[in-house]
């Protein structure tokens, strides 16, 4: 027993030494490559075995035959096992150096390549999370082009609504100036309504800019969809007369929603004149609300004779009216503030105010209250809906 701890003693002391050395190096070299890290910690495990094996082999007195096997043993193994370590060192350098090349794919418009070559398990998934992080990259940069587009449209057709009431109010103004206009009254009644659509293109500016601030104020109560619609069917029902389109009810579940009655009022509203503008005299505007699940749809279908497929992701996006889209004629302009209005030919998504805001009003409102708004073609026209969660029991 006693020789035993004397051997665990001595070979204590010859491996505590290689230990002692190692740890020092490991430290110097922790800012360096990780091969040579790698190819250290190997070293230091053979040169502490060797000094343990020697300082127990000098104890024991052995032959200088028995003691030269020992060490040429030794040798071998150190060889070997250092010769491995320097062979995965390489191979984790080579997988280093190939993840990095990848990495500087990251962000680019063809998105990241991964490395051909395979590698470790811990490598591999810091490859998958740099693929997860391009594909957010891609994602982030490809909205921020779309905002980006969705905003110089917005700009270039306020611009372009500004400037046809601005210009009416002028000359309008340098007629009544000159005393050349024959009636007076109704110079100053048109440019009541030219000053009325401005307030309405401005008042959509300002809700705009509230809902994509955050800054929208709720005032939410439990109310049955029944009464919302029969509200925003009463409000729309003078429009209607007007152009000649027939409003109808349709299926309507009495299911409640904890919603600002006033905003969604809102929303219908705005999607049941964007509807009866666009469908053709002796047309039928429908509006329906079922249940579906954990939701409650309210929808609005119309008569414009459809969207193109390729535009209708779009519809709802700020400043966005279509191809087709064009200026509110004139017949259009004595009911401003309405929301989006589309063209005969069915082109989506003018604002009330002819700025293509109506339908990301609608969006906006309907996602404050934790919705989402979408638009499918039907036969012979648009289905808008809305969809709200349903109250709870």
């Amino acid at each position: 027993m006693k020789d035993l701890l004397l051997i665990a003693l001595f070979a204590a002391l010859g491996a505590g030494g290689a230990g002692l050395l190692g740890w020092a190096a490991v430290r110097l070299l922790r800012r360096r490559s990780l091969a040579l890290s790698l190819f250290c910690v190997a070293a230091v495990t053979v040169l502490a075995v060797t000094s343990g094996t020697f300082a127990v082999a000098q104890a024991m007195f052995l032959s200088r035959h028995d003691l030269g096997v020992v060490i040429t043993v030794l040798a071998m193994a150190a060889v070997v096992s250092l010769a491995t370590a320097a062979l995965l060192g390489r191979q984790v350098v080579a997988g280093s150096r190939a993840l990095t090349e990848a990495a500087r794919t990251v962000g680019s418009d063809a998105g990241f390549a991964a490395p051909e070559r395979p590698l470790g398990l811990e490598l591999a998934q810091l490859g998958a999370e740099l693929a997860a992080t391009s594909a957010r990259l891609a994602e982030a940069r490809a909205r921020s082009q779309a905002l980006d587009t969705s905003r110089r449209e917005l700009i270039a057709w306020i611009s372009h609504d500004l400037r046809t009431p601005l210009a009416g109010l002028r000359a309008m103004a340098e007629a009544l100036e000159d005393g050349v206009a024959e009636h007076p009254q109704d110079y100053l009644r048109r440019m009541r309504t030219e000053v009325e659509r401005l307030t309405g293109m401005v008042d959509d500016l300002f809700e705009l800019s509230r809902i994509q601030a955050g800054a929208l104020a709720l005032s939410v109560s439990r109310v049955s969809v029944y009464d919302l619609v029969d509200e925003a069917l009463a409000g729309a029902h003078p429009l209607a007369r007007q152009r000649g389109v027939r409003l109808e009810g349709g299926p309507v579940a009495a299911e409640p929603v904890e919603v600002d009655s006033g905003e969604i009022t809102r929303v219908l509203g705005n999607l049941l004149v964007n509807a009866i503008r666009s469908t053709p005299e002796d047309g039928v505007v429908a509006v329906s609300a079922r249940r579906e699940a954990d939701e409650v749809v309210l929808a609005v279908t119309d008569g414009c004779g459809g969207i193109p497929e390729p535009d209708l992701p779009r519809v709802f996006e700020t400043g966005w009216r279509g191809s087709a889209a064009r200026t509110p004629r004139s017949a259009d302009r004595g009911s401003p503030g309405g929301p989006g209005e589309r063209t005969e030919a069915g082109g989506a998504g003018l604002g009330g105010s002819g700025a293509g805001l109506g339908l990301a009003i609608v969006r906006g409102i309907v996602e404050a209250h934790a919705g989402h708004a979408r638009v499918r073609n039907v036969a012979g026209g648009c289905c808008f809906e809305i969809v709200l969660p349903a109250a709870r029991a």
